[in-house]
Parts: structure tokens; C-alpha cells; sequence
């Protein structure tokens, strides 16, 4: 397995597969919108009326921050820097060579292209393109946008490539030759669906999609996933496991210990929770003997790798643990011999990392800041760890391996520092890293500084957050901020180059803030399940605590203070302004889940249910109503001029959240802006173009009202 990371693991169906795009609810079409909302016809995603009112609304909205004399001169800002001509091109790393995936003026849709090592390191790498999506989206007449390849093993000669109509999350999965450099002939091809798709051998591919009517689960994912060997039609293709409907999904993978295959298949019960099988053979599987809760980082050593989210027998939540192959057939006698990798502390914990051939490099966060961390395996059973030194008080962190050799790629960065891009071998007894890249500074951080911080939460939890800011910063309370948050799905909010933020915010005296509330990952498991369910609130809570201190300490003012967040960050703004509107002048609510009341009812909303309960539970809905942003607006409350903001193609978070949201406010007579790209799926974009014109809008947005 090349890489591991919880959060990424966890999110991995979720970005794989889904539901598609759907009206209304069947139960809900017999029924009178008056009688349940009035604003129901807003979740046609595609409706005509629906998207007059996006259309309209937009037009609102560009031409009043257009006409701002500021937006020309932050969308040129953003411009130069997203065009620029000596960006880092992102790589990842297969059987030596790197691959990247390139947008420009030029190329909008994108070029993904290979170089070597060697010629990445010069000033201007040789690029060998592969695919020009511009080219066939034009020849092919699809407004293609790119969604990834999964590499053919061991001989890494073919693909699959994930291509999505606008940037949905629905793809089509079409067989590609990087040798030939085109489409295979009567190869793979599995229709537009949130599939996930992937090799078993040479001739056969696991495959999770859209069989047909009662093939998906509730949460609109695959129920069914089957093998399909070359040279058979789809309809012929082999079950391997089926799910229940109110299951959360089912998918099957190779998981590769250097290079042996082993097969697994799993059916996810919910978000957090899992029955994985070991398939040792045809006709042969085990039923892992792990805790539902607990996660497979894959195969390391003849080892499968466990990550813990609950306490569990002698180890703690957060520890990683291994199970040897060999022992998975006994079943639970094979919980005795479970290993411990690592264990966590109280604010020490393993946020992912990477396997090579010989060793895995843990990415281990300690009080949120991130290093890296080399573990070696010798028989039976001992696991060596030592640290790896890179970078100083900021994020370290290994971003891709290969599975043949001991070579792995790694960065460093922090807020005001450029990502350096590095290349090291696992197998150094030294550690030592040679730089391929460095990425240029896009804005002067001499002036600046970050600094860090804790507020008191209404439970008394204390929760910390990072603040840039000038050095010579006047605590008056003036200073326009922007406070930005997530909290939740066990996601870490850590720091990274500010990049284009620093040059149009930053630099120009603006103040940003890095939040880590309960329900993210940065202190292990318990802080996110601290806040689950009918605990929601307190995310919120520790927001609000968070702009309280920075006003106390000084930093900003409610006339000066802005939330911003995006999906599940979105709800947190929502929620944020309707409990305490009297805290801010400006929020930005990017695709986000508003009304909580029916969020499980839309696209991969039932997914989520293990996050934020079920609405259906009268509990539950009760708790859920304590903070539900949608019902809690209210025609006598003063909120903030909110700016919304979503994608019409967004088929995992439904726009419809977005929609009705602005609808009420405007029936209640609220000041509100509203914007929504016709592409980009729940990226809210799907080339640079689209993400300049959003930035230019958010950025404009925030001076406007904070000044």
C-alpha cells in the first residue's frame, strides 16, 4: 500500500462512490411543498426553475462585486499566481517515474504528463504528455474534468482513467495504454456512476457500481461489488460481497505488501464503522477479527496494519497495531497476537504516512504540528521506530512511496514558509533528504509572524487555534480577520503555505486564523467523537469561544471578524451565525449542509448519520434542531451579509442545502449574497479560471465588509 491516512481512508468511499443526482425524494413528491417546505423545488438539482433562480442570483452577485474597484486588482493577484510560470508542478511517484497532472491558460481541462527524476529537478523538467483532456473533450464533445488513474501492477502499462461530466463525483471509468498512449480497444469501460473501480490482476478489475434498480445502498453508494474479467460483458461479472440497503457500502481492493497482492473485500456498516474480509483464495475468505470501529492501513511485512479508534484490550484509541497474515483464519484467538506499532499521548498522534518496500514512514503529529517518523520491522514481532528530521516547527509529512523499493517523497512547509518537495530512501541509516524542488514565495512574510493560542469552550474545553498576523499588529481590535474552521469527520486543520491567501490578505494587514475544534483529528479519535451526534453543538460552541478570545485578546472586533468554512465547514458557519450573529460582519458558507433536518435524505447525505445522527430519531431531531441552520433563521434576528456559495454539479453535498438557505433569507428580508458555478462538483471548480473567479469573489467579499 503506498500510502495510509485516516481521514483520507475514511473519506475514501465517499469520494469514490455515491449516488446520482436525483429530484425529489419519491416519498416526498405526493405531498404539497407547503405542507413540508416551501422551498422544496430547490432541490431539483437540474430543474428549470431551480437553476432561474441560481441564474439570477449570480447575476446579482458578479455584477455588485465586479463593479467593487478592489476586484480587479485581487483577481490579477490571483491570476499571477495561479498562472504563474514557476509554480511546482504536484507529482506522485510510480516504478520511478513521476506523474503530474497540469493546468495553465492553455490547457484549462488539463494535460496529465510523466517526467523523470533527474529531469524534475531541473529548472525545466522534459514533460512526456499523456492524455490531453482538452483534446478529447473537444474531439469527444464532454465537458470532461479529470478524477485520477489507478495503475495497472506490477507492470504499470495501463490505467484506468476516472473522467467526470463537470466534476461530479459520478465518473466514467474508461482502459487506458500508457505506452500507446490511447484508449484500449474493446477495453474496460463502466458508465457514468460514483463507481470505485479497481485492478485485481492484469485481466480482471474489482468493481463496485450501479448494477442496476436495488443495487445501492440508502446512501446512494454501491450495495454490490463483483469481479469482471476481460473479454465477459459487465452483466456477467462475479459477486463477491453484497451489502444491506442501510449499510453504507461495500468496495474490494488488492492491498500490496512490495509486490504481493492481497485481496480483501469490506462491507462499511457507516461512516466509522466496517466488516473487512481477507480473501485468501477463491471460495477462502476470513472475517477480520478487528473492532467495527477500527480501520486497515493494508498490508505491511506479511502484517495487516490496524489503526484503533476505541480503546481495545490492552491498547489505546489512536494506537497502531499489526496482525499477522497467518493468524486472520483463527479468527479471535488471532487478537492475541496483535503488535503494537505505536501508541499515542495526549496530544501525540499518527496522522498517516506512507509504505515502502522495507519500512513504513509515519507522519506523526505532536500539538498539531507534524514530523515524520521511520518504523522497521524484524521478526517475530519487533517494531523499531525512529525519528526522521526534516524541517523545524512546522509540517513534515511523507506524501508518496512506491511498494517496490524503498523510495518516498516528502515536503516541509508552514504558513509563511514555500513547500520544499523531497526524495529520500527509507533504507538510509542517515535519514537524508535531496531537495527536487522548492516552490517560490508569493508574498512578502517579513512583516508577519504566527502565533499561537487557546480559548476556553462553554464546557470548558480548551481549544487552540494558530494566528497569522503583522508582528507589529496594533491590538485595537481593527484588524480584519478571517477565521476559518472545519471540525469534523476526524479532518486536521494544519498549517500550510498561505500562498495566494498571503499576497491578497495576509500582506495587505488582514489577519487569518487556523481553528482545530473538537470533531477534527489533530488530538486523536476522542476529540472527534467528543462531538458526535447529539454532542454536534459543541463544535460550534468552540468557534464561538475561539472569535470570543481573539476580540478579548484584541486581534479584531466584531465589526471586523469573518468566518469562513466549506462543506461540513459550511454547516459550521451556518450554525455559527445563527447562534451568535451579533459576533461577525461577514461569513462565507461554501457547499455546505444547511438543512440537518434532511440532509440524509439528499445524495450521500445518509452516509453521514454516524457524524450527525438520524433527523428521524425524535431525540436526535431534537438535538439536531438546536443548531440546524436552515430552521433556526429567524425574520427578527440581524445576521451578517452572508455570502454563499456552491456548485450546481456538487453530487455529494446538495446544492439544495445552499439554495433554500439563501431563499429564507431573502423571504426574511436578510442581506445575502449568493453564488453557484454551473461545474466543479463539491470542489465547487473544476479548472483554474473557475477557482480564480471564486477566490476573486470571497476575497472582494471580505474586504468590503471588514475594512
Amino acid at each position: 500500500m503506498k500510502s495510509f491516512s485516516t481521514s483520507k481512508l475514511l473519506l475514501a468511499a465517499l469520494l469514490l462512490a455515491g449516488c446520482k443526482s436525483s429530484n425529489l425524494p419519491k416519498e416526498l413528491k405526493s405531498m404539497s411543498h407547503q405542507e413540508q417546505d416551501p422551498y422544496l423545488w430547490l432541490e431539483e438539482v437540474e430543474g428549470a426553475k431551480a437553476l432561474d433562480f441560481a441564474k439570477s442570483e449570480n447575476e446579482v452577485t458578479l455584477k455588485h462585486f465586479k463593479s467593487n474597484p478592489l476586484f480587479k486588482g485581487i483577481e490579477a493577484d490571483y491570476r499571477e499566481i495561479y498562472f504563474a510560470k514557476d509554480r511546482v508542478p504536484g507529482v506522485s511517484l510510480h516504478k520511478g517515474i513521476l506523474y503530474n497532472f497540469w493546468q495553465d491558460e492553455k490547457n484549462a481541462r488539463g494535460l496529465w504528463r510523466t517526467t523523470t527524476i533527474e529531469s524534475y529537478k531541473s529548472d525545466n523538467p522534459k514533460w512526456d504528455v499523456i492524455l490531453d483532456l482538452d483534446a478529447l473533450a473537444k474531439a469527444e464533445n464532454e465537458n470532461w474534468v479529470w478524477k485520477g488513474a489507478s495503475f495497472r501492477k506490477p507492470h504499470y502499462d495501463r490505467v484506468l482513467l476516472h473522467l467526470s461530466r463537470g466534476g461530479k463525483d459520478a465518473v466514467v471509468v474508461r482502459e487506458f495504454d500508457l505506452k500507446t498512449k490511447s484508449f484500449i480497444k474493446d477495453g474496460f469501460i463502466l458508465p457514468e456512476a460514483k463507481t470505485n473501480a479497481s485492478w485485481k490482476d492484469e485481466n480482471t478489475l474489482f468493481v463496485g457500481t450501479d448494477w442496476g434498480p436495488g443495487s445501492m445502498t440508502d446512501s446512494g453508494y454501491a450495495r454490490i461489488v463483483k469481479t469482471w474479467k476481460r473479454g465477459t460483458p459487465l452483466s456477467a461479472a462475479e459477486i463477491i460481497a453484497e451489502a444491506n440497503t442501510t449499510d453504507m457500502s461495500t468496495y474490494a481492493y488488492a492491498s500490496y505488501d512490495g509486490d504481493k497482492p492481497y485481496y480483501f473485500h469490506q462491507i462499511r456498516k457507516g461512516f466509522y464503522s466496517s466488516k473487512l474480509w481477507y480473501d485468501e483464495k477463491p471460495g477462502k475468505s476470513h472475517l477480520v477479527a478487528k473492532p467495527e470501529d477500527a480501520e486497515s492501513w493494508g498490508v505491511f511485512k506479511g502484517h495487516l496494519i490496524i489503526s484503533l479508534r476505541t480503546d481495545f484490550k490492552s491498547f489505546k484509541a489512536g494506537s497502531l497495531v499489526a496482525m499477522p497474515i497467518g493468524s486472520i483464519e483463527k479468527g479471535e484467538n488471532a487478537l492475541s497476537e496483535l503488535q503494537l506499532i505505536f501508541a499515542p499521548t495526549e496530544k501525540r498522534f499518527i496522522q498517516g504516512g506512507c509504505n515502502t518496500k522495507n519500512h513504513m514512514i509515519m507522519v506523526v503529529s505532536d500539538n498539531v504540528l507534524t514530523r515524520m517518523e521511520k518504523v522497521t520491522f524484524t521478526p517475530p514481532n519487533t517494531w523499531k521506530i525512529e525519528p526522521i528530521s526534516l524541517g523545524h516547527n512546522g509540517m513534515a509529512s511523507c506524501f508518496d512511496s512506491e511498494d517496490e523499493s524503498d523510495t518516498y517523497l516528502a515536503t516541509y512547509t508552514d504558513f509563511l514558509t514555500p513547500t520544499s518537495f523531497y526524495i529520500a530512501s527509507a533504507a538510509d541509516p542517515k535519514n537524508e533528504f535531496k531537495l527536487l524542488k522548492q516552490a517560490p514565495k508569493r508574498f512578502d512574510s517579513s512583516s508577519l509572524t504566527t502565533s499561537r493560542f487557546e480559548a476556553t469552550s462553554k464546557d470548558g474545553t480548551k481549544i487552540p487555534y494558530f494566528v497569522v498576523h503583522k508582528k507589529d499588529i496594533r491590538l485595537d481590535g481593527s484588524n480584519p480577520t478571517l477565521q476559518y474552521g472545519y471540525g469534523g469527520f476526524q479532518a486536521s486543520m494544519t498549517p500550510s503555505y498561505l500562498s495566494a491567501l498571503g499576497k491578497v490578505w495576509a500582506e495587505k494587514g488582514g489577519v487569518y486564523v487556523l481553528t482545530n475544534l473538537r470533531g477534527g483529528g489533530e488530538f486523536g479519535p476522542k476529540w472527534h467523537q467528543s462531538v458526535l451526534k447529539e454532542n454536534r453543538y459543541k463544535v460550534y460552541e468552540d468557534n464561538i469561544a475561539i472569535s470570543e478570545d481573539l476580540i478579548a485578546r484584541g486581534f479584531t472586533s466584531p465589526q471586523h471578524l469573518a468566518i469562513s468554512g466549506g462543506s461540513n465547514g459550511g454547516l459550521l458557519v451556518g450554525a455559527t451565525i445563527t447562534m451568535r450573529p451579533d459576533l461577525y460582519k461577514a461569513a462565507i458558507i461554501g457547499v455546505p449542509l444547511l438543512d440537518m433536518l434532511r440532509y440524509h435524505k439528499l445524495l450521500a447525505g445518509a452516509s453521514w448519520m454516524d457524524e450527525y445522527g438520524n433527523p428521524d430519531d425524535p431525540k436526535m431531531r431534537e438535538a439536531i434542531l438546536k443548531y440546524s441552520p436552515y430552521q433556526k433563521l429567524s425574520p427578527t434576528a440581524k445576521y451578517p451579509e452572508v455570502f454563499v456559495m456552491t456548485s450546481t454539479k456538487d453530487d455529494r453535498v446538495h446544492p439544495g442545502h445552499a439554495r433554500k438557505f439563501v431563499a429564507r433569507m431573502k423571504e426574511q428580508k436578510h442581506p445575502v449574497y449568493y453564488y453557484e458555478n454551473t461545474e466543479g462538483g463539491h470542489a465547487g471548480n473544476a479548472n483554474l479560471e473557475q477557482s480564480i473567479l471564486w477566490e476573486s469573489l470571497k476575497t472582494t467579499y471580505l474586504w468590503e465588509k471588514l475594512k
